[in-house]
């Protein structure tokens, strides 16, 4: 089973990777806060949170990242900050209000989810989106169903290879 599903998690990974220009642009995006001197807000529910635990307690921290929490108030924000928002899906409630809010107050942000159905959605607001494409199990069952959703660390994958572009940005500017 495990190596099925190693073999699965490698079609995950290939799928992302694909996806090495929305990568960019979300370096891209955050790279401004960086270099305006403002904050990389992130915000994530459920499980992934463990991409902000990698993001400030792992060890390589993303520049200036912070977490931002419900209770912040957005007159806080200021006009360099930026967003990174990740979900396990794009019609995450907990986030998609959010989502919106920066939307209409003309904030930048990018964010990591599966898109689920046609049903409005983080994805429709964000700057940048990196779709996850989980939108169910990697193995099957005997009978039928799928299990083993490894929504954590695709997103886990995605950070990186958003942070190691982040990181040549930040290298090529000599910041």
């Amino acid at each position: 089973m495990l190596k099925m599903f190693s073999t699965q998690l490698s079609g995950l990974f290939k799928r992302i990777q694909d996806k090495e220009e929305e990568m960019e642009d979300t370096a891209r995006l955050l790279a401004q806060a960086i270099v305006g001197k403002g904050k990389i807000y992130l915000m994530a529910t459920n499980e992934m949170e463990g991409v902000i635990y990698e993001a400030i307690e792992g060890p390589e921290p993303l520049f200036q990242a912070a977490r931002w929490n419900k209770k912040d108030n957005f007159l806080n924000i200021a006009p360099n900050d930026r967003f990174l928002l990740i979900s396990r899906t794009s019609q995450d409630y907990g986030l998609l209000e959010f989502a919106k809010k920066l939307y209409e107050q003309h904030i930048p942000f990018a964010a990591i989810s599966t898109i689920m159905s046609n049903e409005k959605g983080i994805h429709e607001f964000a700057d940048i989106h990196i779709d996850l494409a989980l939108k169910k199990g990697l193995l099957p069952d005997e009978n039928g169903n799928r299990f083993g959703n490894p929504s954590l660390i695709g997103a886990l994958f995605a950070y990186h290879g958003i942070k190691f572009t982040l990181n040549e940005i930040i290298s090529e500017l000599d910041l």
